[in-house]
C-alpha cells in the first residue's frame, strides 16, 4: 500500500510507515498516534503494545481504528479531529466561534485566531492587500455575530487608525445598521497613544474627510475586543490599546499572522523582541491552522516529491500535525499538548510518509542544517508566560 502525497504521486513508503498503515485498514483515513514520553504510561488501553519507533524523546503507540471510533463517539472536543475538511469559510469561522466560546468558558482572556483569510494564492504579502483586509474584516464581523449567537455576548473590533475604521464602516455599513451587537474601534482611541503622535496627528490632518460614518451601537465596554489588520510597528499600539481599555477583558488577535510579525521583531526599524516576550506570548492560540508546502528529492522517479502539510489546533483539542491528503483534506498524523516548533512539524509529516533519515546521519543533518528552530520557539527563559505554547 502507498500514501498518495498531496501534489499526487505515489510513493513506496518504509518499512515503518507501511506498518502504521496495515494497523489501520478498513479505516476510511489513518487514525492520529499518541505521543508519550518513554517510560511513562500513556494512558490508553493500548499501552502494552510495543513502541513502533522513538522519535526526539517520545514513544509512539498505534490507536487502532476501532478505538479512535469509540473516541469519537465519546463527543468530547479536547480529542481533536482526525481529518479536517471545511466545506467553507462559514465553516471555519464556526468552528473558530465554538473554540473561542470554550476558552471565554475557561476564562481565557487572552487568545488567537489565526487561519487562511483567503485561498493559499492570496495573503497579505501576495494579491492585493485590499481583499486580504477586507476578507479579514468580514471574517471578523462574522465572528463577532457567532459569538453573540453561542454566548450572546457583545465585540468591538479595533482597526489600527481612523482611516481603517472608516472605510470599513463604509464598506460594512448595511451589516452595522442590522447588529447592535458589534461595534467599531482603533486603536487612535488611546488618549495620548498612537493617535495623539506626530505621525497621528500628521495623518489626521491629511484626512480631509467629513462625510459622516456609521460605525455601528459604540460600545464603550464591550464583552470581546477583536484586533484585525495590524502590523509588526503596530504591535507596541496594541500593547497600550489592552492595556488601557481591555486589561480584564478577552482579547482575539485575528488573522494577525503572528509568527511573521515575531520574524520581523529585533530588526532595524521594528520593535524590540521583548514585545513577544511580554505581550505576544499572553496570547493562546484557540483556533490555528498554518499550511505550509514542502518538497523533498527521493533517489527513484520522480526525484522530488511535493507534499503539504498544516500545523492545527482547535481548542480545547490538542496541537495536530496534519497531512494534505489528494482530496484536499487534512488527516491527522500526530499530536501533542504543547505546540510543535515548525521544524518538528516537517520532522513529523516527513515520519507519516516514511521519509525521514535515521537519527543522527550525514544526510539527516545535510538536511535540517544546524538551526532548526526560531529564536522565539527558543527563548523560552525569556517569557513571562508560555501561553502561546500550550
Amino acid at each position: 500500500m502507498a500514501l498518495t502525497a498531496s501534489a499526487g504521486i505515489g510513493i513506496a513508503v518504509a518499512p515503518v510507515a507501511r506498518d502504521v498503515v496495515s494497523v489501520f485498514e478498513g479505516c476510511a483515513f489513518p487514525s492520529r498516534l499518541s505521543r508519550v514520553p518513554p517510560g511513562v504510561p500513556c494512558g490508553c488501553a493500548w499501552q502494552a503494545q510495543s513502541p513502533l519507533k522513538l522519535t526526539r524523546g517520545r514513544c509512539v503507540h498505534v490507536v487502532p481504528a476501532a478505538a479512535r471510533v469509540e473516541e469519537g463517539a465519546s463527543g468530547s472536543a479536547a480529542s481533536g479531529v482526525d481529518v479536517y475538511k471545511p466545506a467553507s469559510y462559514d465553516v471555519l469561522v464556526s468552528d473558530a466561534s465554538s473554540a473561542v466560546a470554550f476558552a471565554l468558558e475557561e476564562g481565557k482572556l487572552r487568545m488567537e485566531v489565526d487561519f487562511p483569510p483567503l485561498p493559499s494564492s492570496v495573503s497579505g504579502y501576495k494579491g492585493q492587500s485590499d481583499e486580504f483586509i477586507d476578507a479579514n474584516i468580514q471574517l471578523a464581523v462574522t465572528l463577532g455575530r457567532k459569538l453573540n449567537e453561542l454566548k450572546g455576548i457583545s465585540s468591538k473590533i479595533i482597526f489600527p487608525d481612523q482611516p481603517e475604521r472608516r472605510r470599513a464602516s463604509r464598506l460594512f455599513k448595511s451589516a452595522l445598521e442590522l447588529t447592535t451587537c458589534i461595534s467599531f474601534g482603533c486603536l487612535d482611541d488611546v488618549p495620548g497613544g498612537a493617535g495623539k503622535s506626530f505621525l497621528g496627528q500628521l495623518r489626521s490632518v491629511f484626512d480631509f474627510d467629513f462625510e459622516e460614518d456609521v460605525e455601528g451601537q459604540q460600545n464603550d465596554s464591550p464583552d470581546v475586543y477583536i484586533i484585525v489588520n495590524c502590523t509588526t510597528n503596530e504591535l507596541p499600539a496594541v500593547e497600550q490599546y489592552v492595556e488601557t481599555f481591555a486589561k480584564s477583558s478577552p482579547v482575539i488577535l485575528f488573522n494577525l499572522e503572528t509568527d511573521t510579525l515575531r520574524s520581523d521583531l529585533g530588526l532595524f526599524g521594528f520593535p524590540t523582541k521583548d514585545i513577544h516576550y511580554r505581550f505576544l506570548a499572553q496570547y493562546m492560540p484557540v483556533f490555528y491552522i498554518r499550511q505550509r508546502d514542502y518538497s523533498k528529492s527521493i533517489p527513484v522517479a520522480p526525484f522530488i516529491l511535493n507534499y503539504s502539510g498544516a500545523l492545527f489546533r482547535k481548542y480545547p483539542g490538542p496541537w495536530q500535525v496534519m497531512l494534505k491528503q489528494v482530496d484536499g483534506s487534512y488527516a491527522c498524523v500526530a499530536e501533542a499538548k504543547e505546540r510543535y516548533t515548525l521544524g518538528q512539524t516537517k520532522e513529523e509529516l516527513l515520519t507519516s510518509l516514511g521519509l525521514q533519515e535515521e537519527e543522527g546521519s550525514t544526510l539527516a543533518f545535510l538536511r535540517r542544517g544546524y538551526k532548526t528552530s526560531t529564536w522565539w520557539e527558543d527563548d523560552l527563559e525569556l517569557e513571562e508566560s508560555s501561553a502561546w505554547r500550550s
